[in-house]
């Protein structure tokens, strides 16, 4: 168990005026035993810092710590870090044991201690029967518990998993979430994951790093970054949102953002000071959805939105509608259950609770 630490780093690919800063200025700790996801769009850079830290693409600028050793500039094998890459790389022409048993052979241990760590690790990723296979006689999500077991035998300071459920099928993925993540914590050690599947992460990071265009935008829990985002660009990719700007009014004793919808409440607590307009969201499963009358109005100093339906999915334990406003902008609301409650061209009222309104700031390449 150590803690890694990322100071400054820059990785650049390329010169002059076509050079691509691929990892700009990261600073990241993470805590020994922590679980710790990088997420991110594709070409966000996170594959980029994974390696770095791995050692298989060194930093331009900046340091890599492993506890209060600097590996900056340490060999890959020096670094006392394992990586479960995306295609697994098994050897397909070793036995599953003899796959597991590489990391501690590179490393000098004797015959016994090899064998010792292979019964251990299989029995960890429960494929203790399967050690006389080969890779290729074995389905996706048993080839990956071996890639696992194979990085772990090597007793690493750190794991890297780089998307190491990405091909799977959709059905196993859900099942190896919980799988890997037992495997991960039960060892005790640091892991480093990078995915771009945003439920993975909230499903099974202890933290998360939200990375856009080279940068860390904001780092924290599953519930802090959906619950709490900071800028759109958060609120976008961590789940679905409903975007809105408007300006705080006070209602009698209730402070309200006003916009051309109509009006909602909002934690006067959480609002930026000295801004006028600013710009919320609202998750789709905190919107509560009331069906009017066709000729119904809000009633005068009520909150809400008033708007129509457009489509309805049926999504199985939930349905999702899409809403169009008066200002033309459609939201989605999403409902626990099958129930149908409205229907299309329905004249409907969307209100909120003031504590899932959420003020943003602007991020990185937002307007």
């Amino acid at each position: 168990m150590v803690d890694i630490r990322l100071q400054n780093i820059v990785k650049t690919f390329g010169a002059g005026p076509h050079a691509v800063r691929a990892v700009d200025s990261v600073n990241l700790t993470i805590k020994g035993g922590e679980l710790f996801f990088l997420l991110g769009p594709s070409g966000c850079g996170k594959t980029t810092l994974l390696r770095a830290v791995a050692g298989l693409a060194p930093p331009d600028e900046g340091q890599v710590w492993f506890g209060d050793r600097d590996v900056t500039h340490e060999a890959v094998e020096d670094r006392g870090a394992a990586m479960v890459f995306q295609n697994y790389a098994l050897w397909p022409h070793m036995t599953v044991r003899r796959n597991i048993e590489y990391g501690p052979r590179m490393q000098g241990k004797k015959r016994e201690e090899r064998a010792r760590l292979a019964d251990d690790k299989l029995e960890l990723v429960r494929m203790a029967a399967y050690g006389g296979r080969k890779p290729p006689q074995l389905s996706g999500g048993q080839q990956q518990r071996v890639a696992l077991a194979r990085a772990l035998a090597a007793q690493p300071a750190c794991l890297l998993l780089d998307e190491p459920l990405s091909n799977l099928d959709a059905q196993l993925r859900l099942r190896m979430r919980e799988e890997l993540r037992r495997l991960v914590k039960s060892t005790g050690t640091t892991g480093l994951y990078v995915t771009h599947d945003q439920k993975e992460a909230l499903s099974m990071g202890d933290r998360i790093a939200v990375m856009h265009e080279g940068r860390v935008v904001q780092v924290g829990t599953p519930e802090e970054l959906y619950e709490r985002p900071q800028s759109k660009f958060v609120a976008g990719f961590v789940g679905e949102a409903n975007f809105f700007e408007g300006r705080v009014t006070q209602l009698d004793d209730q402070t309200c953002v006003e916009s051309e919808d109509g009006r909602l409440p909002v934690d006067a607590s959480r609002l930026p000071s000295g801004v006028g307009q600013v710009e919320y969201c609202i998750r789709p499963e905190k919107l509560r959805l009331q069906v009017l009358a066709e000729s119904e109005v809000l009633p005068a100093g009520c909150s809400g939105f008033m708007g129509a339906v457009v489509e309805r999915s049926y999504l199985g334990d939930v349905c999702q509608y899409v809403c169009r406003l008066a200002s033309g902008a459609c939201w989605k609301v999403t409902v626990l259950g099958s129930r149908d409650i409205a229907g299309t061209g329905e004249k409907i009222c969307l209100t909120a609770r003031a504590e899932d309104v959420i003020p943003l700031l602007k991020g990185p390449g937002e307007e």
